[in-house]
């Protein structure tokens, strides 16, 4: 939950983490978790262009794909790299969602076609000139321009502290319906990809359930170097536990090759075997490309991007902030203090706007799959998601090296949809526990929110006409904000919450106390500022003195009074935080929970 330290052993899962957060694993343990992260990251980038491109290209162009998916890996190492040493330093990886895919596909639907002269011209990008070498079509550009001005939401709330004051009053009514439609909302693409090849996507499946689930407790030696002692034999690790997305992701790889090189059909393989489009004989990716802004032409602003690029930085905000609530659990860490969320998502917003700046379709946020991930295999490292940023941007500095991940198979891809986003919807069952389920209340909440979070898309997906205001960029906006099913719950859920009258056990609130109460000691603030602190070079020249003027306020450790106050629930009066209790006697406690009762 969003309060206290993670210390009770009866709120700790019996498997610990294998490496913490703050634990530097051995190099070559640690080359393996970023890989393994640069996996998952490389199948969401791939899904997202893949459902992408060909809308706004008319089809399934060849020729920028490569140069497109070394961008967005470049500018995800960088945000990556920001967001794990000045961020919100959880190890979280930064990457594509659907929260910036489903608004990019509502402003490539009402992207007017022009010709060359600027009048309207057929639909699509028919004209080869489209690509040309010197810059990228005008619906790309229009993306881009949508892009940046995500970044610029994205950094506007975490500057303000708008994005902490949410992440704070998220209590368990309102992260358990999200984090389960952030789960639920990709079911979807994991069918379509997992239907080009269900044995093989089943095969990578049932891999990682026996790898993570039983067979976790097999370890295997752990075979060090170093220079004094030369090559030795340390403690056993639980291996398959810790790669149960990488091995099972190598297999599946390796088992569709050797099927489609044999030409078997059938159910293991399907009739039609995709993988994105790969360049063609007559171009030639470069060895060699360093991104740079400009280079393929500037965004294009108009209304239609300013619409739109507003609904992705909220929407990609909501899901980050759920990705904030999710990794401290999943890792048993402290829970994330509100500076350490506005910072992150002010990495984020910078990571946008590097994004659409290189001529990327895609904002930058923290990935889900990748925090399921930690949690799956209990190995999250903060050193081994910065050796996997680096990785990143070497990676995206080649086109003919990140022309590599085409080669991966659609029923991979779908595969790792399933393994990772189920943990999503766990996770947000697991937040009914601190809560009265059996409430007629929060059976009401959870109900409507999910459900309407579920119609609602669907039915504007069916007809969009009916948002119609006479402004297209209202209109844009309420399309892009309403299709997307993790920001409606999130709105939903957080109004009914705050709104609807109960009582704090109702609310889970005497549970989250408790929670508190455990974590308030001096060791528990002491691990949460070293965990979230600000890097020691910075923090000298940010002290706690000098954050006090706007906008650095937000972002950097308040005095000490101010967050001992926060960790034991006593916020400011007629906020959600304020109906928490402060350690008392138990006579007062009491008093004081009917008084936040009647006040409520």
């Amino acid at each position: 939950m969003k309060g206290g330290c993670w210390r009770s052993p009866r709120s700790r899962s019996p498997v610990c983490a294998a490496y913490s957060l703050l634990s530097t694993p051995p190099w070559g343990l640690s080359c393996c978790f970023a890989l393994q992260h640069l996996a998952v990251q490389a199948s969401l980038i791939c899904i997202y262009h893949l459902l992408l491109l060909p809308g706004l290209l008319g089809g399934e162009r060849s020729r920028p794909w490569s140069e497109l998916l070394a961008r967005s890996l470049f500018a995800c190492g960088v945000s990556t790299g920001l967001q794990t040493s000045l961020g919100s330093r959880l190890p979280l990886v930064q990457a594509p969602s659907f929260e910036f895919l489903i608004p990019a596909m509502v402003l490539s639907r009402h992207t007017p076609p022009t010709g060359r002269n600027g009048t309207e011209g057929p639909v699509g990008c028919a004209e080869q000139d489209c690509l040309a070498p010197g810059s990228w079509s005008q619906s790309l550009r229009e993306v881009s321009g949508a892009v940046l001005v995500s970044g610029l939401v994205q950094l506007a709330l975490g500057v303000s502290g708008t994005g902490g004051w949410i992440a704070q009053r998220c209590g368990p009514m309102v992260l358990a319906p999200s984090l389960s439609i952030i789960g639920l909302s990709a079911y979807k693409e994991a069918a379509r990809f997992c239907s080009a090849s269900w044995g093989v996507a089943l095969l990578l499946v049932v891999l990682a359930v026996l790898f993570s689930q039983h067979l976790s407790s097999c370890r295997l030696p752990l075979c060090t170097w170093t220079r004094a002692q030369g090559v030795s034999v340390e403690t056993s690790i639980p291996a398959l536990r810790m790669f149960s997305v990488l091995l099972p992701l190598c297999v599946a790889w390796i088992v569709w090759g050797i099927l489609s090189h044999l030409r078997v059909r059938g159910l293991l393989l399907g009739p039609a075997t995709g993988q994105l489009p790969a360049a063609n004989g007559t171009f030639h990716s470069p060895w060699l490309q360093v991104p740079y802004p400009g280079e393929r032409g500037w965004p294009t602003f108009s209304s239609r991007a300013l619409g739109v690029g507003v609904a992705m930085g909220l929407t990609s905000s909501m899901n980050s902030v759920g990705c904030y609530l999710l990794c401290p659990q999943a890792l048993q860490a402290p829970a994330l203090p509100r500076h350490a969320c506005n910072r992150g998502l002010c990495m984020e917003g910078l990571g946008s706007l590097l994004s659409g700046a290189l001529g990327g379709v895609s904002g930058l946020a923290s990935s889900v799959p990748n925090a399921c991930t930690n949690s799956l295999t209990q190995a999250g490292s903060r050193h081994s998601v910065q050796v996997g940023a680096l990785a990143c941007v070497l990676l995206g500095m080649s086109p003919r090296l990140a022309e590599l991940l085409t080669a991966i198979p659609l029923a991979v891809h779908g595969g790792v949809l399933c393994v990772t986003y189920t943990v999503a919807v766990g996770a947000g069952v697991s937040y009914f526990q601190f809560a009265s389920i059996d409430s007629g209340r929060n059976i009401f909440i959870v109900g409507f929110t999910m459900f309407m979070a579920l119609l609602v898309p669907r039915w504007l997906g069916a007809a969009p006409g009916h948002v119609a205001t006479g402004w297209l960029s209202l209109d844009l906006f309420l399309l892009s904000v309403l299709t997307v099913p993790v920001f409606l719950t999130s709105l939903l859920s957080f109004f009914l919450e705050n709104t609807v009258s109960g009582t704090l056990e109702e609310r889970g609130l005497l549970r989250e106390l408790a929670a508190r109460k455990a974590g308030a000691g001096e060791g528990c603030r002491s691990e949460a500022s070293q965990v979230y602190g600000l890097p020691p070079a910075l923090s000298k020249l940010l002290p706690p003195a000098r954050c006090k003027a706007f906008p650095l306020c937000f972002l950097c450790p308040g005095p000490e009074g101010e967050s001992r106050v926060l960790d034991e629930g006593a916020g400011p009066p007629g906020e959600a935080t304020g109906l928490l209790l402060k350690p008392s006697a138990p006579g007062e406690e009491t008093a004081g929970s009917r008084r936040g009762d009647s006040a409520v």
